[in-house]
């Protein structure tokens, strides 16, 4: 009993300490956005600056910023059409891969995987002469075609979901006289509900969060996307630790938002397509 209690301790004092690890930093940055530059070095981290000094001129700032309205504009054109091309090439590569026999099939598929497995500042030189090579440097169709090209999970994901379908279901749909391509559009997409918004869900965080590739590809301000947007406040001449947090807080809100509502939809996809029957 006694080492049963201890057990029950041991795991709860771990659970807390990875708590606070992830809280840590979003509290720090909480509190700093509230704070003006004095009480920024004269207040300690941990702590909001006492009630009279709490301020919004952070938020306010740059909430006033017009390249903030650009940020989310930018962001919302390169989320809609990378989803859109990562759902429809994701669905249709799984499916053919899935429920099809050709030659080279195995051989297809291991290069699939060995692209997830190989990291992406190995292959960064190639992928930089193949965008400017495309004309699409410095334009929204650089981080478009890196997005839908480069990261392969959503394979993953639908061709775990696919094999959970019986193959009855196809051949019941042939017989009646249905196309391949009635079969994947009436039958097989619609039945990928819960896989696609797990796709949608964490293609949709990875994108918001990513900074590397607009920074890289997209350097013109009029292209400048919501995490670029951020280093107008921590760059040397501007830099503003208050301002940049709340920037962060303000950028950060819609992927939290995004995340509460449909977690339970990314547990659901997830599991639905880890057994197969």
């Amino acid at each position: 009993m006694k080492q049963r209690t201890l057990q029950q301790i041991v795991k709860q004092v771990i659970c807390l300490c990875m708590v606070s690890i992830v809280l840590a930093p979003i509290l720090l940055t909480l509190f700093a956005a509230f704070k003006t530059k004095a009480d920024m070095v004269n207040t300690s981290p941990l702590l909001l600056p006492p009630f009279s000094r709490v301020t919004m001129d952070n938020f306010q700032k740059v909430l006033g910023d017009k390249y903030l309205l650009i940020g989310f504009k930018n962001t919302g054109i390169i989320l809609v059409f990378s989803i859109f091309f990562n759902v429809l090439f994701g669905t249709i590569t799984a499916f053919i891969l899935e429920r099809f026999q050709f030659r080279f099939k195995n051989l297809i598929m291991s290069l699939f995987f060995l692209g997830m497995l190989i990291p992406s500042f190995v292959t960064e030189i190639a992928r930089f002469k193949i965008i400017n090579g495309l004309g699409l440097y410095n334009t929204l169709g650089a981080p478009i075609v890196i997005y839908v090209a480069s990261d392969l999970m959503q394979l993953y994901i639908y061709r775990q979901f696919i094999s959970t379908l019986p193959v009855s279901l196809d051949e019941s749909a042939l017989l009646d006289g249905c196309s391949y391509f009635g079969l994947f559009t009436r039958i097989i997409f619609p039945l990928l509900a819960p896989a696609t918004a797990t796709v949608v869900i964490i293609k949709a965080i990875t994108i918001i969060n990513d900074m590397y590739i607009p920074y890289l590809y997209m350097p013109k301000n009029k292209l400048r996307t919501l995490t670029t947007f951020l280093m107008n406040y921590a760059n040397a001449q501007q830099g503003s630790w208050q301002n940049l947090a709340a920037g962060i807080i303000i950028i950060m809100l819609p992927t939290i938002v995004i995340y509460l509502f449909f977690q339970k939809y990314i547990l659901a996809g997830i599991a639905a397509g880890a057994v197969k029957e």
